[in-house]
This record gives C-alpha cells, sequence and structure tokens, in this order.
C-alpha cells in the first residue's frame, strides 16, 4: 500500500499531529510535521535548524524523540481507527545512533517483524491492556539507516 498523499486537515493523521504539537511542547519546539502515513506505516519529518546539535548536526535527542513520537502516532492511528479509547505509553526501547545527519530528517515506524495489529487488538479487546513492537528509522543519506529505534508500545483501554 502506498502512504497517502498529504492533505492537511483532512485525516484522522494530520488530526493527531495537531494534538500531539498541542500537548508536547518539545514536538512544537522540533517543529514536527507529517509527511506520509498509511495503515503499516507513518513518517514524521522534522527541519535540522532547530534540532542541531553543537557539530551542527541533528541533535541525538530530536532523533529519537521523533522516532519515538512516530512509533506512538502509528499506535495511536491503529487505536483510533478502530474506535478504542486508549492511553499509549512506551514501554521500553532501544536506539541506535549510526551516522550523522546533517539536513533536515524524518523518522519512519512500522509493524517490528512478526507483530501484527490482529494480536494486538485481540489482547486488547480480552485484556483491557495489549503491547506492540514497532520498528522505527531515520534514513540515511546514503540510504542506509542514520538512527534506528526498535520499542514496545502498551495500550491500556481508558475505564
Amino acid at each position: 500500500m502506498n502512504p497517502s498523499p498529504v492533505n492537511p486537515g483532512t485525516d484522522a493523521a494530520h488530526d493527531l499531529i495537531r494534538f500531539i504539537r498541542d500537548k508536547i511542547p518539545l514536538a512544537q519546539a522540533m517543529e514536527l510535521e507529517l509527511q506520509a502515513h498509511d495503515d503499516d506505516l507513518l513518517v514524521l519529518g522534522a527541519p535540522l535548524a532547530p534540532n542541531v546539535n553543537d557539530k551542527g548536526c541533528a541533535f541525538g535527542g530530536s532523533l529519537v524523540s521523533l522516532m519515538t513520537l512516530c512509533g506512538w502516532g502509528l499506535v495511536e492511528l491503529a487505536l483510533r481507527a478502530r474506535g478504542h479509547d486508549c492511553d499509549v505509553y512506551v514501554g521500553e526501547s532501544t536506539v541506535r545512533y549510526l551516522q550523522p545527519v546533517w539536513a533536515d530528517f524524518g523518522a519512519e515506524a512500522r509493524l517490528a517483524e512478526g507483530a501484527d495489529w490482529s494480536t494486538f487488538f485481540d489482547t486488547l479487546r480480552a485484556r483491557g491492556k495489549a503491547r506492540i513492537e514497532v520498528a522505527c528509522r531515520v534514513p540515511g543519506t546514503d540510504g542506509q539507516p542514520a538512527a534506528t529505534l526498535t520499542a514496545r508500545f502498551v495500550a491500556k483501554r481508558r475505564d
């Protein structure tokens, strides 16, 4: 499936980005933006200028923040699309920084290998809580990842 073209203000992904920017000051300071999305992929972007470090490349904290928000957003969108009202938390994550990023950057989030929405939603319905693994990456200029994040997100139904 090809990601949906970005059409501001017309879909759940744009609503989510507005929510993130309104509720998470860091996301607003990072100038977070939606680049693409579909049921299996969320791509967020950020310009280098507000995310630069003392060396002139992207700050590692901005890279991990963008990947975390991207993974969280993928799970949140799936929940909202199916009418679930849940709190979503990152339960654990591992990040790897593989090469510096010298320009505006984006993060991509997909379900990790072996994870599936069906099992996640079956567990959520049965227990009121479920976990899912998400794989995120910041593409580098050479096509290889500049940074990766693997994370387990937990959704807990609001009572």
